[in-house]
């Protein structure tokens, strides 16, 4: 099967690209630096020209009020040289709990994302997938001041990235979902306490405060960024992750 994956050089892109092909089938990696713009469409066409199946795993360049924008015009850019080139399934990356987030630009931002592809006319799966362990260390950084770390307790489910890769290629390779699959890690932390556990594993000497004010994530009521039931769940730990 020919598969085109855009953003397919990034973190979960270049894993899924190495997953299909190992699998047997022809995967390609489109981004910038192969020529391939979204926004603009630049290089669409060509680039997909014989695929069976898209993936998007483009990300907005900025988390403000520019990034629906983004989404709205390069999913919609995909989608259009989708049908001309006669790709039969499309298959995007979003964010367990997404459309409970209203009050982060980003978060709607992703949620339109997930509208037009449904609004699209095409064979989709929609792949939510909770935050990256890999994250983890950019979420710290974004509320330190010096060797303090401030993070609300909001309620997190860190799942591997190579997880995520997993699951999307597999989807990817299968029958469209016309939905949405959730995935997940094994364990639920409140933030500030995997922050203490992520600190704790670095011996950085840093040290973690709990501030209910403190960040993007601060505004985020209830368990809306964890899997609800019939989710997939992964099999990594964090503190297992942390000591690979």
């Amino acid at each position: 099967m020919k598969i085109a994956v855009v953003g397919g050089t990034g973190l979960i892109g270049s894993q899924v690209v190495a997953r299909l092909n190992q699998q047997g089938h022809e995967a390609t990696a489109l981004s910038l630096s192969t020529g391939v713009d979204l926004v603009t469409g630049a290089g669409l066409d060509d680039a997909l020209a014989g695929a069976e199946v898209v993936v998007n795993l483009t990300n907005s360049p900025t988390f403000d009020a520019a990034s629906p924008e983004f989404f709205r015009t390069s999913t919609g850019n995909l989608l259009e040289a989708s049908r001309s080139a006669g790709v039969g399934h499309v298959v995007v990356l979003s964010i367990v709990g997404v459309d409970g987030v209203p009050e982060l630009d980003y978060y709607r931002a992703k949620a339109l994302q997930e509208e037009v592809l449904r609004a699209g006319g095409l064979p989709y799966s929609v792949v939510r997938a909770t935050q990256f362990m890999e994250f983890v260390d950019a979420i710290l950084a974004w509320t330190a001041d010096g060797d303090t770390v401030r993070l609300p307790r909001t309620p997190i489910q860190p799942i591997a990235a190579a997880e995520v890769a997993e699951v999307v290629a597999e989807v990817a390779a299968g029958t469209p979902l016309n939905g949405i699959l959730n995935i997940g890690g094994p364990e639920v932390f409140p933030l500030d306490e995997l922050g203490r556990v992520t600190v704790a594993a670095g011996k950085d000497g840093r040290q973690v405060v709990t501030d209910d004010t403190a960040g993007m994530f601060a505004v985020i009521k209830g368990d809306v960024l964890t899997t609800p039931d019939g989710s997939r769940i992964a099999a990594t730990h964090y503190r297992d992750w942390l000591a690979a």
